[in-house]
């Protein structure tokens, strides 16, 4: 039954082919979209950034916080991802 198959679906495998294509796709951009080291270097090179002079406190506390919020966000999706349904 699987040769028949295969044989009959033959016409179908360049759609086959695009589409798991476009799943890799997804899956890879997902993956770099929801990964928190970036933006864990972002604090670090802010915190530089402040010890070096470069910007003030006040400057330094909006912006941890904009990084922070967006950690917590990429932490509890990935906690969503890992936790079954």
């Amino acid at each position: 039954m699987g040769l028949i198959t295969n044989i009959l679906t033959l016409p179908l495998a360049p759609v086959r082919g695009t589409a798991w294509v476009i799943d890799q796709l997804l899956v890879t951009a997902e993956r770099e979209y929801y990964d928190p080291a970036p933006v864990r270097q972002e604090l670090a090179a802010l915190e530089r950034e402040l010890l070096s002079g470069g910007i003030d406190e006040d400057e330094f506390d909006r912006r941890e916080d904009e990084l922070l919020d967006r950690l917590e966000w990429l932490e509890a999706h990935y906690r969503r991802l890992q936790s079954p349904t």
